[in-house]
């Protein structure tokens, strides 16, 4: 007998006995598939756990399945993925990832530490990959493989025979002991919350000091951080601003073209939309559903950012925060006939890192080329990170270059603090018109009246070095990391409209 001979009898054995044995051929085949791919076993277990729902497919979902599937043949150790809500984020990462990894892949020795900003929901996927392991279908498969041990089987933890593990916790809910090869932090900001400089600070303490000291193996273990984005200094801006060595998966919602945060994986991930406002997963989420549902609900407590940040992947508006990049005009040179002049500071001591001081100057005078009509000029930006002796060196300094004919306007802090503070600061400015006054609001209340001229075509930067800084954290504020510039410049604006001047009104066309 000839080896094609041999062949062709076996390949017709196969076939009689799959004939024979339907349902035992379609699990062979079924758990071939699965085992070769992530999103292939997610399809297969998902009546499991979903029997009401059909599984609906799109390359997003298997793009995550795919970047996680690289973290299981150790070609990525560090991944964040942000994606919008609704995209199985924590069903592909904690749920079928691990169940995949310890069944189908043959590792029931890996050990998982899944953390998110609550237990609950890290406990809720716990019990889902837990029941899906003890289901029918995955024992039929895969039971031969390991079992889950029974004195040690409870829905925040479960172990396996193997010495595997699986362990539910929050952001700042692990203590020391054990660690994980695989560490799962799923949405760690509460997205209401996101807002709270203190409760985004206590996460990031948590990601940066805790986290890294939780793996086994810091050369091999891996961390996976998928989230979507709530803020500029959330975890995400966090790993994105520092380089600390992340690849980073992002589907924005609709495709951005000039997204200022695209994807950059070693297994070349690229998205494969190219047209503006394609949307990423069309088969769950039509356009209809993202315009009319989605969309006006998130602006209704959110507003434009939480839009831009939940769906989009960026912490602010594609145009710009409340002050946007295309609003500003230019001239080359300050006013001659100003009206009036001040600066406004916001104060900070802190050396070479954290909040910067800044003073802002801007002055009121008729819009270039007119003789008549008001507009609002930001004439220069003194900044720095300076600590205390050096924030007051360059304040002074400052108020001195600009000369007595510009009023100087400084916040006064709350308490006996402040009070001397303003005492001191002031009284070194004997000559000049220069005011203390409290906060009152918040930085955005401050900053909407110098929004509202921005917006009407009122303001103008006079061309200089520190446009872009400005300028970039105009875009952002209030969500941004810096708010000092901004905060000066609503200052300012506030002193120099005690003046009585006319109401500035519709911009004017410029001449020439």
């Amino acid at each position: 007998m000839t080896q094609a001979t041999a062949t062709s009898t076996k390949l017709e054995d196969q076939a009689a006995w799959c004939l024979k044995n339907p349902e035992e051929a379609h699990d062979i085949l079924d758990k071939l598939d699965a085992e070769e791919s992530l999103l292939e076993y997610t399809k297969l277990m998902w009546s499991v756990l979903e029997p009401g729902r059909t599984f609906v497919d799109g390359w997003a979902v298997g793009a995550i399945a795919e970047h996680l599937e690289a973290v299981s043949n150790g070609q990525i150790r560090r991944l964040l993925m942000n994606v919008p809500p609704g995209f199985m984020k924590s069903m592909s990462t904690n749920v079928f990832w691990p169940s995949w990894e310890w069944g189908p892949r043959n590792r029931p020795d890996l050990r998982y530490v899944s953390g998110s900003y609550a237990d609950q929901l890290t406990v809720r996927d716990n019990r889902r990959t837990r029941n899906l392991i003890v289901s029918e279908l995955y024992q039929r498969l895969w039971g031969d493989r390991f079992s889950l041990v029974s004195d040690q089987n409870a829905k925040v933890r479960f172990d396996t025979d193997a010495t595997g593990f699986k362990i539910a916790t929050s952001v700042g809910g692990l203590g020391t002991g054990e660690r994980g090869d695989r560490f799962i932090i799923d949405d760690p900001h509460n997205v209401k919350e996101g807002e709270s400089e203190a409760k985004r600070n206590e996460v990031l303490q948590w990601f940066t000091e805790v986290v890294p000291t939780r793996v086994n193996d810091p050369m091999t273990s891996a961390i996976i951080v998928i989230m979507q984005r709530v803020h500029e200094q959330d975890v995400s801006g966090l790993i994105l601003a520092n380089e600390l060595g992340y690849e980073h998966l992002c589907i924005p919602m609709e495709f951005e073209s000039d997204h200022p945060h695209k994807s950059k994986t070693s297994i070349h991930f690229v998205d494969p939309r190219t047209d503006d406002g394609e949307l990423a997963w069309p088969e769950r989420f039509p356009e209809e559903h993202i315009e009319k549902d989605l969309k006006p609900s998130l602006r209704a407590w959110g507003g434009s950012y939480a839009e831009a940040g939940q769906l989009q992947q960026r912490p602010s508006p594609r145009g710009g925060g409340m002050f946007k990049k295309d609003a500003w005009r230019f001239v080359d040179k300050p006013p001659t006939a100003v009206r009036a002049r001040a600066r406004g500071w916001d104060f900070a001591s802190t050396k070479n890192a954290g909040a910067y001081t800044a003073g802002v100057k801007m002055s009121i005078a008729p819009p270039p080329g007119c003789k008549t009509g008001t507009a609002l000029y930001i004439e220069d930006v003194a900044r720095g990170q300076w600590g205390v002796h050096d924030c007051e060196k360059h304040f002074l300094a400052t108020c001195e270059a600009d000369g007595r004919k510009v009023g100087v306007d400084i916040p006064q802090d709350p308490g006996q603090s402040g009070k001397w503070q303003k005492t001191y600061l002031i009284g070194q400015l004997n000559g000049y018109d220069a005011r203390a006054t409290p906060e009152s609001g918040s930085k955005e209340d401050r900053a909407k009246p110098l929004e509202a001229q921005q917006e009407a075509g009122n303001v103008y930067l006079v061309r200089g070095p520190w446009n872009d800084a400005f300028i970039n954290e105009g875009a952002m504020f209030p969500n941004g990391q810096y708010k000092d510039q901004i905060d000066a410049a609503s200052r300012a604006h506030a002193r120099i409209s005690m003046k009585k001047v006319r109401r500035v009104g519709a911009a004017p066309k410029v001449v020439g």
